[in-house]
Formats: structure tokens, C-alpha cells, sequence
């Protein structure tokens, strides 16, 4: 008697029933852990999604699982009604502000509470840094529809737009976007444009090394002027204006990200600028991170497609930070050297990241120079970018 009960605890605990392909999700889990608490790779991202991705491929947790709904007809009025056999696991129903598309905008409110745009408003050329490198969003899309036509991996032109919004390296777009066109492949896009994001410290810096040379990465640029109240009042304003007349699919995401930065410019609701830039973006990436990691299980992701999307999603990223700092060299060539193209890698829209990355590469090259403030010009002109990107993919496609 006792050894049957012995014997059915184990049969049901989870060393009895996990499988290979939960073994090395687990593994890339650790790994990830790893890289955010031990080498300091952007945590407030990256521990969530490995933790999460770590909770999805525990055998038998099930914290993903959907719920059992049955339909039954009404004793009383004799309509059909959904009752819930089983409620599902916790993430699953966190997960649902990514799936409707809630957790994006709220992200984007509270990024614009925390950005200065001042970089860009006394500079407004940097804006062309932040088109440039949203090329690799466009050159990825054309990437997945080539795919599809030489019958290697079949994408169809929603999943292409969704892979191709990776490249601007904005996980909220990123999943803003997927959630409107190709809701099925969240899952992989989440994680691939997420990790990209978390990874930028790794994977920017060889590709800025290797398209400038010593003598253009050790520029010093002059110091911005002044942005006065009145412009830094306006611009979130008038931006959200211009873009939503002539983009109104990407009203959502410029909208929350400008109303944001207004709060944060204004002066006069600063407990709301607060809250938007600690308590509610702190909680939402909390549920994001977690959520964005749990769909990461073994039985999705050790697939050709997810495998090829997350590959298209580093090349997407990889010709964004490089169509960027190539802009860059033609910007300073133009201005006679007065523009340090590291600046342009910054034009991705991973927000303080890129503009970090910037400010390292810089200073290995010249311990006296200061690009994070001419940096964040770019990146931040990439935020709206991708916005602006996403918004003409949903615009075309949807």
C-alpha cells in the first residue's frame, strides 16, 4: 500500500513527465537569468521574461493553461450561455492585456513620462537618423515575403509586417502590432523582439565598430542649445496632431507616448507623471515580462517558423542599427566631421539602451566625449519612428 503511494507521487511530479525540449527552454532560461543579474543586461526586462519563460516550462504547472468553457442553454430564458468548467493558470489571463493590445499604449505612456525630447527638439535633424534606421523593419518585411515566395518558410504579408516591426527594436510596437495582424504569433515575436531589446549592449557594438573607423567613433560633438519651456510644451501637442491626421492607425501608440511626455513637461500634474513613469510602468512590465516569457514553451518554439522568426528578427535589428550609423557617416561626411555617426545606432528605438551603447563605444575611443545627450535626439526620433512604421504596416495590412 505504501509503495503504490510512493509510487504514484512520482509518476506525478515533474521529473516523471518532463521532456528534452523543456530540459533546454529551461537551460535558456538560466541563461538568460545569467546575463540580467550577473552581467547587468537591462534586468527590469530580461528577468522577467527568463523567469517567465522558466515558469512556462515547469511539466505539469500549467501556469499558461487556457480555461474549459462549455456552452449550456439557460434553464430560465433558454439562451446560450459560456460557463467555465475550469478556470486557466495565472499568466493566461495576465497574458490577455498583451493579446488585446493593452499593454503597449500603457508602456508607451510611461516611456514618454521618463524621455526628455529635448535632444531631438534642439536638434531636429536627428530625426533622420531615426527614419534611417527603421529601414531594417522594411528590408526584413521583403526578407519574410521572399521567404514565402521561393516556398522556404510560408509567411503571409500580416506575419511578414509583424516579423519586420522587430527591427525596430520597440517590444511594445512590436507586440501592438503582431496583436492586430497575426495574433498567432505573438509568442515567438514577443520573445524575439524582447530579447533583441534586452541584448542591445551585445549586439550593437561589433556592427558600430565594424562600419566606422577610430578617427570618426572619437568625434566630439558641440552641446545642444537650450530647449525652452513653451517648445517642450508644444511638440508633444503638435506631434500627436500631425501624425494622428496623417496616420490615424498609429494615433494609439504616438498618442499615449505624447500624452506621457506631456504630463512629464507640463509641471503641474506631477502625480501623474510619477505614477506614469514608476508605479503603473513598473507593475505593467512586471505582467508584460513575465507573460512575454511564458509564451516561450517548448512545443511552440523548437519550430522552423518560430526558429526562422526569431532569426529575421536579429537581421531586422542588425540592418537597423547599421542603416543608422551608415546614416550617420554620411551626416557627418556632410557636416565636415561635426557629427559622430555612433549616434545614428542610437535611431533603433530601444530607449536609454541604444543611446548607452552610443555613449560606451564613444568613450572607449575618446574618454572626453559625451554622446548620451546627442544619442538620445536619434532615439527617441526612433520611438516615434517605429510608431509611425508600425502604424503604415497596420494601415496597409489590417
Amino acid at each position: 500500500m505504501l509503495l503504490n503511494v510512493f509510487s504514484n507521487f512520482l509518476s506525478q511530479t515533474g521529473f516523471a513527465i518532463i521532456d528534452i525540449g523543456q530540459v533546454i527552454m529551461l537551460l535558456i532560461s538560466f541563461i538568460l537569468l545569467y546575463l540580467a543579474i550577473a552581467k547587468g543586461f537591462e534586468p527590469l526586462l530580461l528577468i522577467p521574461i527568463a523567469f517567465g519563460m522558466l515558469l512556462a516550462n515547469l511539466p505539469g504547472a500549467d501556469i499558461m493553461k487556457e480555461p474549459v468553457v462549455e456552452i449550456i442553454k439557460d434553464p430560465i430564458t433558454g439562451e446560450l450561455v459560456s460557463k467555465t468548467k475550469e478556470v486557466g493558470g495565472l499568466l493566461y489571463y495576465l497574458y490577455q492585456g498583451v493579446k488585446l493590445g493593452i499593454y503597449p499604449p500603457l508602456i508607451f505612456l510611461g516611456v514618454g513620462a521618463m524621455t526628455d525630447f529635448g535632444p531631438l527638439i534642439a536638434n531636429p535633424k536627428s530625426i533622420l537618423l531615426g527614419a534611417a534606421a527603421q529601414f531594417g523593419i522594411f528590408a526584413t518585411f521583403l526578407g519574410a515575403i521572399a521567404m514565402d515566395a521561393s516556398g522556404l518558410v510560408p509567411f503571409t504579408a500580416q506575419e511578414a509586417a509583424s516579423i519586420g516591426i522587430i527591427g525596430g527594436a520597440d517590444g511594445p510596437t512590436a507586440l501592438y502590432l503582431t496583436s492586430k495582424l497575426a495574433p498567432h504569433l505573438l509568442g515567438p515575436i514577443a520573445v524575439a523582439a524582447y530579447s533583441y531589446m534586452a541584448l542591445v549592449p551585445i549586439i550593437q557594438p561589433p556592427i558600430m565598430k565594424a562600419l566606422t573607423t577610430k578617427e570618426e567613433r572619437a568625434i566630439v560633438m558641440k552641446q545642444l542649445r537650450p530647449v525652452s519651456k513653451l517648445e517642450r510644451i508644444l511638440f508633444p501637442i503638435l506631434v500627436t496632431l500631425a501624425v494622428a491626421l496623417i496616420l490615424p492607425s498609429a494615433t494609439t501608440l504616438i498618442g499615449m507616448l505624447m500624452l506621457g511626455n506631456l504630463f512629464r513637461e507640463a509641471l503641474i500634474v506631477e502625480r501623474l507623471s510619477l505614477t506614469a513613469q514608476n508605479e503603473l510602468i513598473n507593475i505593467v512590465t512586471i505582467f508584460l515580462g513575465v507573460t512575454v516569457g511564458a509564451t516561450a514553451n517548448a512545443a511552440t518554439f523548437f519550430t522552423i517558423k518560430t526558429l526562422s522568426i526569431i532569426g529575421l528578427g536579429l537581421i531586422a535589428f542588425s540592418i537597423g542599427t547599421a542603416s543608422g550609423v551608415l546614416f550617420g557617416k554620411l551626416m557627418s561626411k556632410l557636416s565636415g566631421g561635426k557629427i559622430n555617426p555612433l549616434i545614428g545606432a542610437a535611431g533603433v528605438s530601444a530607449v536609454p539602451m541604444a543611446a548607452r551603447v552610443a555613449q560606451k563605444v564613444g568613450q572607449e575611443e575618446n574618454p572626453r566625449n559625451f554622446l548620451l545627450m546627442h544619442a538620445m535626439g536619434p532615439n527617441v526620433a526612433g520611438v516615434i519612428g517605429s510608431a509611425i512604421a508600425a502604424g503604415m504596416l497596420l494601415n496597409f495590412f489590417s
